[in-house]
C-alpha cells in the first residue's frame, strides 16, 4: 500500500494532476520516459523517435502491447488520447496547443507530433504524465475512465473518491511478470499520518515524508527512509498584479526581510538548503548567483520606504496543508515580516480549495513547492507555464516581455549548452525582478518498509509501483 499526498481532483482527465496518480500507480504510461539517474530520455511505449523534418517528429510504437481491455496499442489509440489532452479547457503545460499544432497516425504504429517552430523537446514532452495512453474505450460517454483502459503492470479495479485507488496485477503486461498481485494507493494530505502509517506497517511506501517526522522514522528499524536531491523549491508566491507586490522594491524588501538560514535549520531541521534563486545551484542552467539572500533588516526597511510603504491591511500567506512543514514556515516569515513592519496573517487550506484563487490572482501570498522538472524533464516547461505572460501556471502573474523573448528563443534552440545559458538568462530577471522568494531547495523523502524489495525511489514521484516491486508472501 502506497501513501500519497494528493488525490485527483479532475474525474481522472489526463491533462490534469490524475495523470500523476495514474502514473504512479503503475497503471498510465507513456511514450518516452525519463530515466532520472541516467538523466535522458528513454523509450516506453514508443521504442525510437526521430525528427523527419522541421517541424515534424515521428514515434514508433512497440509491438505486442495491449491496453488492459484487450485491445491492442495503436497509432489511432495515441492519437486519440494525444487529441484529448490538445482539445482540453485547460490543457497541460507540457503538451498544448502554443506548443504541438497536430497529432496525427501515419500508419499503424507510427503517429507523428508536428509543432508550431521547430521544437527540440518534443521527446521530453511525450515523457510528461499527462501524455499518458489510455484505449479508446476510456473515451465513451465523453467521460475519461482509466480503469481497465491503461497499458501499466497494474490496473485499478476500484476507487473510494478522494480516498484510495485499488489496483489488481495486470496478468498481460508487455514488460513481463508482474511481481505484486495487487495494492492500494491511499490519498492521504496529513504528512504526519503518512509517516505514521508507514511505522505501524499499515503502509509499505509513503511519499513525501515532512522533516518533523524523520527522527522518528530514522530509529525505527522495520522503515528505511530514501532521500534524494530534487528539482524541488519551497517558494513564497507573491501576486505581482496586487498592491503592494506590484512594487518591485517591496518584493526586495519581503526578500531582504527573512532568515533562509535560519528558517532551513529550524524548521528543514536541515533537511534542506537555503536557496539561491529559481534553480539549485548544482543545475546546469542556475544563474551565477552569490549564493541565498542574506537577511538584512535595515535594506528591507529602506526598500519599503523606496516602494512608499504603510502599514495598512495584514497581509495574508495561505499554507498549503499538503506540506506539513509550511504552517511552520508561515509562522517563520510572520515574525520575519513583522520585525520590518509588515503585519500578515496566515490561513491553512487544501490546495485543490485554493488553486481558483491563484490562478485569478485572488490572493496576496501562498506558501508552496514546485518541481522544475515535473511537467518536462527540461526546464523550458517549468518557464513558460510559471512565468510568460500567457503562461497557464503564472501563479506570480508577472510578466516581462523580455524574458518572454528569452523562453521564446530557448524554445527552439536544439544546442544544449545555448539552451542552458538562456535559462540562466531568464532566471536572473526572475532574481533582479524578486518575482517571488525561493526559500529552500528541498530534497525528496519517502519512507519504506524494509521488506518491500525493488522499490525505486523517483525524485519526481510518476513511477512508484512497477512490475519489479515485490513484497514477501504477496
Amino acid at each position: 500500500m502506497v501513501d500519497n499526498f494528493r488525490a485527483p481532483v479532475a474525474d481522472w482527465a489526463l491533462e490534469s494532476d490524475a495523470a500523476y496518480i495514474l502514473s504512479l500507480s503503475g497503471c498510465l504510461e507513456t511514450l518516452t520516459k525519463y530515466d532520472h539517474a541516467q538523466g535522458k530520455i528513454v523509450p516506453s511505449l514508443a521504442t525510437e523517435w526521430k525528427q523527419s523534418s522541421t517541424r515534424d517528429w515521428d514515434f514508433t510504437l512497440r509491438d505486442g502491447v495491449r491496453f488492459q481491455d484487450g485491445t491492442d496499442l495503436t497509432a489511432e489509440a495515441v492519437v486519440t488520447s494525444l487529441q484529448k489532452v490538445l482539445d482540453a479547457e485547460v490543457p497541460a503545460r507540457a503538451f498544448n496547443p502554443t506548443v504541438v499544432s497536430g497529432v496525427q497516425a501515419l500508419d499503424e504504429h507510427t503517429v507523428r507530433i508536428t509543432t508550431p517552430v521547430e521544437s527540440p523537446l518534443v521527446p521530453y514532452r511525450l515523457a510528461s504524465v499527462n501524455t499518458g495512453v489510455l484505449s479508446q474505450a476510456a473515451y465513451e460517454d465523453g467521460a475519461v475512465d482509466p480503469f481497465g483502459h491503461c497499458t501499466g503492470p497494474f490496473t485499478p479495479v476500484s476507487e473510494k473518491p478522494k480516498q484510495s485507488l485499488t489496483l489488481d496485477r495486470n496478468e498481460d503486461y508487455w514488460g513481463g511478470p508482474v511481481q505484486l498481485a495487487g495494492a492500494e494507493v491511499r490519498f492521504i494530505t496529513d504528512g504526519a499520518t503518512r509517516a505514521a502509517q508507514v511505522q505501524t506497517g499499515e503502509a509499505d511506501v509513503s511519499l513525501s515524508v515532512p522533516v518533523s517526522s524523520l527522527s522518528a522514522l530514522d530509529g525505527h528499524s522495520d522503515v528505511k527512509v530514501l532521500k534524494a536531491d530534487s528539482p524541488r523549491t519551497a517558494t513564497l508566491y507573491m501576486n505581482n498584479s496586487r498592491a503592494p507586490f506590484d512594487d518591485v522594491n517591496f518584493r526586495k524588501a519581503i526578500r531582504s526581510a527573512l532568515d533562509l538560514d535560519a528558517l532551513a535549520s529550524s524548521v528543514y531541521e536541515g533537511a534542506a538548503i537555503p536557496a539561491s534563486g529559481p534553480f539549485a545551484s548544482s543545475e546546469p542552467w542556475a544563474t551565477q548567483s552569490t549564493g541565498a539572500a542574506r537577511q538584512d533588516v535595515k535594506a528591507a526597511k529602506d526598500l519599503l520606504a523606496a516602494a512608499g510603504y504603510t502599514p495598512g491591511r495584514p497581509l495574508e500567506i495561505i499554507a498549503i496543508v499538503e506540506r506539513a512543514e509550511f504552517a511552520d514556515v508561515a509562522t517563520v516569515i510572520q515574525e520575519n515580516l513583522k520585525n520590518v513592519g509588515v503585519p500578515v496573517t496566515i490561513e491553512t487550506k487544501e490546495y485543490a480549495s485554493v488553486e481558483p484563487d491563484l490562478l485569478a490572482g485572488d490572493y496576496d501570498m501562498v506558501l508552496s513547492q514546485r518541481n522544475r522538472l515535473i511537467d518536462i524533464a527540461d526546464p523550458i516547461g517549468f518557464l513558460t507555464a510559471d512565468y510568460t505572460c500567457d503562461g497557464s501556471y503564472n501563479l506570480s502573474h508577472f510578466c516581462n516581455k523580455e524574458y518572454d523573448q528569452i523562453i521564446a528563443k530557448a524554445a527552439g534552440t536544439g544546442d544544449a549548452q545555448e539552451r542552458y545559458r538562456l535559462y540562466a538568462e531568464a532566471g536572473k530577471i526572475l532574481e533582479e525582478q524578486a518575482v517571488n522568494i525561493w526559500l529552500v531547495n528541498e530534497q525528496a523523502i519517502d519512507a519504506v518498509r524494509s521488506d518491500l524489495q525493488s522499490y525505486v525511489q523517483d525524485p519526481l514521484s510518476r513511477y512508484v509501483l512497477t512490475a519489479d516491486t515485490s513484497k514477501p508472501g504477496s
